[in-house]
């Protein structure tokens, strides 16, 4: 009972102290500059700690009171705030105890300060992003093909194409599903958990398996070996990982033996990590104990004989990082690009986009599903140049509602890379070609978005490129997540629409 009184006069001393400052409803008027400018100098300290201190223009001022804000606070030891609790730190109660401060790290009044500035300088709405050229239905440069095999609700969480096949993982139904090359299915494979990522070798499927493909902090995570021959029971290579999405075979300390890069997303908790293989098992070593860890690569790019990282968090603290591998199972890392925590970031590349030489960056960014959905004039496909020493600078930017993933091929054949990208957070009601664009690149940075028809039947997650009918063009294998309804609603009903869309080559 002595708990229960202490919580509720907590809870009562944090209301009567905020109110004295606050008004919900308030007009940007009603709040002093002197809170505004005191605010200002607070989030540069407080938000400014752990990632970029986005601009309040990023947002609208709803966003930063109603979804952002609450969401910070826990982080700064406050969990009752005027007439609302901030309900966060209950979410998911498997994070390490200590990872919320016991006390407020600052005082109710410049907890308040932070509140004012961010909703009073901020917009009532943000305005829709300029397109330099707008995207043109084009139905002449890929032939769409899909399968006969439907079921309600795909979750396709991963395809890929292989030459004459396809594969494809299904996340909820938790099937592997191999297609032949009249799309018809040939073999479908229990996956125990969500897939993300299915790595191949012979008679061997090595699974990156997120366990639960929803936010949470929990070691569920696992790599899966499936062996296709039936006689030879299938195996966890590694278990108790923080939603893993993406793996990367590679031999880290040159022993002679396959080592697994993983990429721990992870939601509150995360890491970049790399398992090494030895005898008895695997062995978990952490690069970087930060969530959203989405995307590796890894590349001896220093040619010293060991092999380096390349990764891009997602969460928090986005960034683009290079893990220069020391020989000795450790790694230096470098900052080489970093984005404010408003962004979204869900993918990059490494691809020679100017033909120097030097790996240059295409990155995208439109995660839009937790605290601010709002469409976001910033969300879309980047590309960032190097300058050969590892100095990256911005030299294309294309705007992209909820923009998911950017790759890089020369699809027309015409010696140049081409660009394909995917939203999942597309403005599909009043621009459902945002859904795939396809970038022709005619030169010198200057890209033409083509889109076409078929491709607003499905709410596209995941994306391949390959060579599916040995043609020698790029083929695109697009898979349909049609169950989390979105927040820009469609007029088509995606849940009953294929598992996947083949898009062929016909340029």
């Amino acid at each position: 009972m002595r708990m229960k009184y202490s919580r509720a006069l907590l809870i009562l001393v944090c209301f009567f102290s905020s109110c004295k400052h606050y008004n919900k409803n308030a007009s940007h008027q009603q709040i002093s500059d002197n809170s505004i400018a005191t605010g200002e100098k607070l989030a540069k300290q407080y938000c400014g700690s752990c990632h970029i201190q986005p601009d309040p223009s990023m947002l609208n001022a709803k966003s930063w009171q109603d979804g952002v804000l609450p969401e910070m606070g826990p982080r700064l030891g406050i969990f009752f705030y005027g007439y609302k609790e901030y309900p966060s730190y209950k979410r998911d109660m498997l994070v390490d105890k200590n990872f919320y401060p016991a006390q407020p790290v600052l005082s109710f009044a410049d907890w308040q300060h932070i509140i004012d500035y961010y909703t009073s300088v901020s917009p009532d709405s943000l305005l829709p992003a300029k397109r330099p050229l707008p995207v043109t239905i084009n139905n002449n440069l890929f032939s769409a093909a899909t399968t006969s095999f439907k079921y309600h609700m795909p979750t396709a969480s991963f395809v890929k194409i292989n030459n004459g096949s396809l594969m494809m993982c299904d996340a909820f139904g938790k099937k592997l599903y191999l297609f032949d090359n009249k799309l018809q299915v040939t073999d479908s494979l229990n996956t125990i958990g969500s897939v993300t990522q299915v790595l191949e070798d012979s008679d061997t499927y090595l699974l990156c398996n997120t366990g639960i493909l929803t936010p949470n902090n929990g070691k569920y995570g696992s790599v899966v070996r499936i062996n296709l021959n039936k006689k030879i029971k299938d195996s966890f290579l590694f278990r108790d990982l923080k939603r893993p999405v993406n793996i990367v075979p590679a031999d880290i300390n040159k022993d002679g033996k396959t080592d697994l890069v993983v990429c721990e997303f992870g939601n509150l908790e995360g890491a970049l990590s790399w398992l090494e293989k030895k005898d008895t098992g695997y062995t978990r070593h952490v690069i970087r104990a930060s969530p959203g860890a989405i995307k590796a690569y890894v590349d001896d790019y220093n040619h010293d004989g060991f092999p380096d990282i390349w990764a891009l968090f997602a969460q928090g603290d986005e960034s683009i990082y290079l893990f220069t591998n020391n020989g000795n199972g450790t790694f230096t890392p470098q900052r080489i690009l970093r984005f404010p925590p408003v962004y979204g970031s869900s993918y990059f590349e490494l691809d020679d986009m100017n033909k120097d030489g030097y790996p240059d960056i295409i990155y995208t960014c439109g995660d839009n599903a937790d605290y601010s959905p709002v469409l976001k004039p910033y969300h879309g496909v980047y590309i960032f140049l190097n300058d050969g020493k590892n100095n990256f600078t911005q030299k294309y930017f294309y705007p992209v509602n909820g923009c998911y993933k950017a790759v890089a091929k020369d699809f027309d054949g015409d010696g140049d890379p081409d660009i394909a990208t995917i939203s999942f957070f597309a403005d599909y009601k009043n621009h459902p070609e945002e859904g795939f664009i396809y970038f022709k690149n005619n030169g010198n940075f200057n890209f033409t978005p083509y889109s076409m028809d078929a491709a607003k039947y499905g709410r596209w997650l995941t994306m391949d490129v390959g060579d599916f009918d040995g043609d020698g063009k790029p083929d695109i294998m697009l898979g349909n997540f049609s169950l989390m309804d979105p927040i820009f609603k469609a007029n088509v009903d995606w849940k009953n629409q294929p598992p996947f869309l083949l898009l062929k080559n016909i340029q």
